[in-house]
């Protein structure tokens, strides 16, 4: 079949609950994309925190070659080789004893979440079934997940949303205080929010959830989908902190572009997803496991992690250079390579304006809300790349100013 998809394709074929640019990328290398005319594109969005290690990475591809040769997938009442390597390396790396694979970062939350209303059942009985959660939280798109999460847009609409659970201020231990409780049976955090505005936490407010769960006996669930497998310059954000938690979630670089999530435990909190509890399909799918060990191997090097520092400096650079030029920024905040530059209200909620003059410009970025700017670029995007990159986005903020 000799057909050429069009964006117009998209209108007429795909539900309409996506609003995609007019461009559509057919080939990358690095962190650069190339469309359907064979324009060049510089990426700033890394398939939001995805491509980790950029588009078509060597090792990712040889990694995925490599397996594709062999088993691509196998039902779960088997195991396989890459599954078991890929849960090996990641409790090696990590505070964790036991890991569940499945395909998302929403699976992985899910995961997550029926874990810690499971453990306190059976530890502590039916009341305890509390789950605090943070508005403008994030946590996925399945109903549990999106009731969870502290944005009501994502379930209103929807029916009637699972009980039992609330929601506190980001950042606010008062409000935390108020909220967990003894029928608490866990607190999930965004050790930094991606979708609501690239916010981190401060240490004061993790330590404190840390402290507040062990003295109400509930578990600590870091949601690490976005800011984790390198983005914070350590391999998870939690040991920038320093606060270990009990559930920790991963996805998206995870498989540095190909799908796949984990859910991370201890033994003991572990101990209770026994056999027909849970599961997932796709879960510790042989292509997805390959691909993601040579993601977290790659990534894990001293020097990849040590890097995202200075790109992030780099970054942060221009846009205080650029702030300078427009007055267009009240925060430029985040860690790492996860940057939210918000603008101030002259500018406006004018996010989604500067993507598509970005686009003109040929330069790919993300939004976090319609007044925030995101960046999530590949961890090993060159410096020479991050000034051309920068100096698009110039061209496209003039063509809004002037």
């Amino acid at each position: 079949m000799s057909w050429t998809p069009s964006r117009e394709d998209f209108d007429r074929y795909m539900l309409p609950n996506y609003s995609p640019q007019r461009v559509i990328p057919v080939r990358g290398e690095g962190s650069r994309l190339w469309d359907q005319q064979g324009r060049e594109y510089i990426d700033f969005a890394g398939g939001i925190a995805v491509n980790g290690l950029g588009h078509c990475h060597p090792k990712l591809v040889e990694a995925l070659r490599e397996q594709s040769e062999k088993v691509w997938h196998l039902a779960n009442v088997y195991t396989n080789e890459p599954a078991l390597r890929l849960a090996k390396s990641l409790v090696e790396k990590t505070f964790a004893d036991r890991v569940f694979l499945c395909s998302s970062g929403g699976e992985a939350n899910e995961a997550a979440l029926k874990l810690a209303r499971r453990y306190a059942h059976d530890t502590a009985g039916a009341h305890k079934d509390r789950i605090v959660s943070f508005r403008q939280s994030f946590h996925g798109r399945t109903f549990f997940t999106v009731s969870v999460g502290g944005q009501p847009k994502y379930s209103q609409g929807f029916g009637p949303v699972p009980g039992g659970i609330v929601h506190g201020e980001y950042n606010d231990l008062a409000t935390a205080r108020e909220l967990i409780n003894d029928d608490t049976c866990a607190v999930i955090v965004e050790p930094m929010q991606g979708e609501g505005g690239v916010t981190p936490a401060t240490p004061e407010f993790l330590e404190g959830l840390r402290q507040l769960c062990d003295d109400h006996a509930a578990l600590l669930i870091f949601d690490e989908v976005q800011c984790g497998v390198g983005r914070t310059g350590e391999l998870y954000a939690y040991m920038r902190y320093g606060v270990v938690p009990d559930i920790l979630t991963s996805a998206k670089a995870l498989g540095g572009g190909f799908p796949i999530g984990a859910m991370m435990t201890t033994e003991e909190i572990a101990r209770v997803f026994v056999v027909g509890t849970h599961g997932s399909t796709y879960g510790g799918n042989p292509l997805g496991s390959a691909v993601a060990l040579a993601a977290v191997e790659e990534i894990s090097r001293p020097e990849v992690l040590a890097g995202v520092a200075e790109r992030s400096a780099r970054f942060r650079q221009h846009l205080e250079a650029l702030n300078e030029t427009y007055g267009c920024f009240r925060e430029i905040r985040g860690m790492g390579l996860l940057l939210g530059a918000e603008f101030n209200a002259s500018f406006g909620e004018r996010g989604r304006d500067v993507l598509a003059a970005s686009i003109d410009e040929g330069l790919m970025l993300l939004v976090a809300g319609p007044n925030v700017l995101r960046f999530a670029p590949s961890l090993v995007i060159s410096p020479e790349e991050i000034d051309e990159g920068m100096a698009r986005l110039d061209r496209a903020l003039s063509t809004l100013t002037g």
